[in-house]
């Protein structure tokens, strides 16, 4: 009996102590506020914080290679065993890329097998960053742009452009991701 009613009181007290507990306590979410407060400021770069500091956005804005002139946006999800397990990371926008597949999986070997708890959110924007500045058809996502960019790079370079602009490739209809000057303006 007296062991029931001691576990009772300490349940009671775990209780409390979460009821007092601030948000944004949990390991997971302290280590992720720490982490961006942070974060290198990149010109190219922009976090935009939601209702939740283990969701954010990220804008990412190439200054050199195929894909300068877009601005892509990635959604992060941050799950409770961060920095246990990798974010989970999405492109939102539809684009014609080695490494993103239409449904905005990313191919980054840090969000899957090459995750250390080491590892931070800054490495993960710094390899997504990687893949706009050198796509890798060696490990593609999307087979087809791997192909092309491999065996016709100035056909590829086309195709990312046009698909930049919003066109329809094959039976893809691609998101119109490029910024003009009154854009870069409220950047």
């Amino acid at each position: 009996m007296h062991k029931i009613w001691a576990q009772r009181k300490a349940e009671a007290a775990v209780q409390k102590l979460e009821q007092k507990r601030p948000a944004g306590s949990t390991p997971a979410e302290r280590l992720l506020q720490k982490e961006l407060s942070e974060l290198v400021e990149l010109k190219d770069t922009k976090i935009i914080p939601t209702e939740s500091i283990l969701k954010f956005n990220m804008l990412y804005r190439p200054s050199e290679g195929y894909y300068k002139g877009g601005e892509f946006e990635f959604k992060f999800v941050i799950g409770t065993n961060f920095p246990h397990e990798p974010p989970k990371v999405l492109c939102t926008n539809h684009i014609y890329h080695p490494n993103i597949d239409t449904a905005g999986n990313i191919c980054l070997n840090i969000l899957r097998e090459d995750w250390k708890p080491v590892l931070n959110i800054q490495a993960v924007i710094f390899g997504i960053r990687m893949l706009f500045q050198e796509p890798n058809p060696e490990d593609p996502l999307n087979k087809d742009a791997a192909k092309q960019m491999v065996n016709n790079p100035q056909e590829f370079a086309r195709i990312v452009k046009s698909s930049m602009s919003g066109y329809r490739i094959g039976d893809v209809e691609y998101d119109n991701v490029l910024v003009g000057l009154e854009h870069d303006k409220a950047w």
